[in-house]
C-alpha cells in the first residue's frame, strides 16, 4: 500500500458500530430533510428513487432547502457545497450495498399503508446490503413487525418516525419490533444522537404517540372551524399561545400535506374504528380540490414559498 493511499483522507477509519453511511429509499419531502440533516452532521447519504429525472428534482429541492437555511444565516455557501457533496442519488438498489442503515420513506397518494410495496422494498434491500446493515421505515400508521416478517434476519428491522417539522422537532419515535435486537436499537439511538435527535422508545401501535394525538387535534380544529367558532388563523394562534406548540393544527397539517393527513386518518380509523380518527369533511374537500398544503401552495392557507400569506381561497372552498 502506498503512503498516499495509507494516509488518504478519503479512506476514513470507520468506528465499529457507528453509522457513517445511510441510504434513503423514496426521497420525498421527509427523505429530503433526513438526507440534508444527516449530511450536515457529516454522514454520507445515498438516496434511491425511481428515475434520473426524479433524482435531479430531489437534488434541486434539497439545494433550495439549503438556500433557505443560508438566507436565515444558518449555514454558509461553503457549508452548503460540503453538505451536497455528501449526498448521492441512484436508481439502483446495489448502490446501497455499503450502507450501515437504510430507511424507507416512500410517499404515495394511494390509499392504505402500502404494506405489500414496503415489504418488497425490504426484501430488495436485504439482498444487497451487509448482514449487519439496519433496515428501517419511517412509520406513522404501520408497525415494523408487519414488514420485518419478509426478512431473513428480522432482528435488524426497526421503526423510526421522524416527527414533523423534522428540522425543528428534537425527538424521533423509535419502535422495536417483536424481534428487533438490542444491538439494532442501540445503533439507531447512537445514530440519532449523532444528528442531534433524541430517541423515544415506543411500543408497537399504529400511529405511535404523535400521530394518534395529532389527528384528533386536527379533526377537532376542523369541527370548531365548521361551527364558526373561530377563524383558521385564530384557532392556530390560540393553540400556539396556550400550548407552546411551534405550529397550530392547520399550519402543521399544511406542512405535513393534507393528502398525507387524510391517509393517516383513514388508516387509523380503519385500525381502531374510533370516530375521533374519522376524516373531517373539510380535509376531504380540500384534498379533492388538490389543496394539499405547502406542496401545492394552497391548503388551509395560501403560500408564497413556505410562508402562509392568507387563507381566503381555502375558506371559500370550506364554506
Amino acid at each position: 500500500m502506498s503512503e498516499l493511499l495509507q494516509f488518504s483522507l478519503g479512506n476514513r477509519l470507520k468506528p465499529k458500530g457507528n453509522i457513517q453511511t445511510m441510504g434513503i429509499i423514496g426521497c420525498g419531502s421527509v427523505g429530503q430533510v433526513i438526507a440534508r440533516i444527516a449530511a450536515q452532521y457529516g454522514m454520507d447519504v445515498i438516496f434511491l428513487d425511481l428515475t434520473e429525472k426524479r433524482l435531479k428534482e430531489i437534488y434541486h429541492d434539497i439545494e433550495e432547502q439549503l438556500d433557505e437555511v443560508i438566507a436565515h444565516w444558518g449555514i454558509t455557501s461553503s457549508e452548503k457545497k460540503l453538505i451536497m457533496s455528501r449526498i448521492t442519488g441512484t436508481t439502483k438498489y446495489n448502490d446501497l450495498k455499503d450502507c450501515d442503515l437504510v430507511i424507507e420513506t416512500i410517499s404515495s397518494r394511494q390509499k392504505g399503508t402500502l404494506i405489500n410495496l414496503r415489504k418488497e422494498l425490504f426484501k430488495k434491500v436485504e439482498k444487497v446490503v451487509r448482514k449487519d446493515t439496519i433496515i428501517s421505515s419511517d412509520l406513522s400508521t404501520l408497525i415494523i413487525s408487519d414488514l420485518a416478517v419478509v426478512l431473513k434476519n428480522p432482528g435488524r428491522a426497526i421503526g423510526m418516525h421522524f416527527i414533523e417539522p423534522i428540522d425543528k422537532a428534537n425527538i424521533v419515535e423509535v419502535v422495536k419490533g417483536r424481534e428487533t435486537t438490542d444491538e439494532t436499537y442501540d445503533k439507531v439511538t447512537r445514530f440519532l444522537r449523532m444528528i442531534g435527535k433524541k430517541a423515544v422508545q415506543i411500543n408497537e401501535s399504529p400511529g405511535n404517540v404523535s400521530t394518534r394525538i395529532l389527528i384528533p387535534l386536527i379533526n377537532e380544529a376542523c369541527e370548531i372551524l365548521m361551527e364558526g367558532v373561530a377563524t383558521i388563523s385564530d384557532i392556530d394562534e390560540t393553540m400556539k399561545e396556550t400550548t407552546g406548540y411551534i405550529y397550530g393544527p392547520f399550519e402543521i397539517a399544511d406542512k405535513i400535506g393534507l393528502d398525507k393527513i387524510l391517509k393517516y386518518m383513514d388508516n387509523l380509523y380503519q385500525e381502531y374504528g374510533d370516530k375521533k380518527y374519522k376524516a373531517s369533511p373539510i380535509i376531504k374537500r380540500l384534498v379533492r380540490n388538490h389543496y394539499l398544503g405547502v406542496q401545492t401552495q394552497k391548503g388551509f392557507y395560501n403560500y408564497e414559498g413556505n410562508k402562509p400569506v392568507s387563507n381566503t381561497i381555502s375558506c371559500a372552498i370550506i364554506n
